[in-house]
């Protein structure tokens, strides 16, 4: 894959986060232990993230994480929650960003490989990460390692500032509706298929 590849990165979050992130951009998870947030993250996972270290030697909590495409097996299992959620749309540009690594799956897996921005996305393969399915019936081994390539990740020290925030997406137009009188200037998209919703 390279940059051209790509039209945006995506972030999952909550809607009650907005107003912290359109002003401080998207923190990492040590960062936001500081900070009042609504978290849609699994505690399990969360609990295997806190004890991976990057080849560079920084806990993969001290990074803020985007996603290639957001519609991955995460959303599919918080699907039940869309209306609360949003995605947020990440410049593609942060890849130039000099922190910037990429994990070619989920940064927890036991086999993920993490490399430097653009070099990393070299290693990502468009077909597998932008499908709208992710299971292969009569082959589990294949189906678990495509849903660890879906959640692939774009890793930042720290922090995403909001100056790379696009805009974000929503499941329906009543969030919609909701975000725009809360933030009339940000761009807010309807796109229900991201979140594994048909209204």
């Amino acid at each position: 894959m390279t940059i051209e590849d790509l039209t945006e990165l995506h972030n999952i979050t909550h809607l009650k986060n907005l107003p912290s992130i359109l002003k401080d951009g998207i923190l990492s998870h040590d960062r936001m232990r500081r900070t009042a947030h609504e978290s849609v993250a699994m505690q399990e996972i969360q609990d295997r993230r806190e004890s991976v270290v990057l080849p560079n030697g920084r806990r993969l909590h001290s990074y803020a994480n985007l996603y290639f495409y957001a519609r991955n097996k995460m959303m599919s299992k918080i699907r039940g929650r869309h209306r609360e959620l949003c995605v947020l749309r990440i410049d593609k540009s942060i890849l130039h960003e000099e922190t910037a690594i990429v994990a070619d799956q989920n940064a927890s897996s036991k086999y993920v490989r993490f490399s430097a921005g653009l070099a990393g996305l070299r290693r990502m393969d468009k077909e597998t990460v932008f499908v709208e399915d992710w299971r292969h019936p009569g082959d589990q081994i294949a189906e678990w390692r495509h849903g660890s390539a879906m959640c692939a990740e774009v890793l930042l020290s720290d922090s995403v500032p909001p100056r790379y925030i696009n805009g974000i997406y929503v499941s329906c137009d009543d969030t919609a509706q909701l975000v725009r009188e809360k933030s009339p200037d940000l761009d807010v998209v309807v796109n229900g298929n991201l979140f594994f919703y048909v209204g």
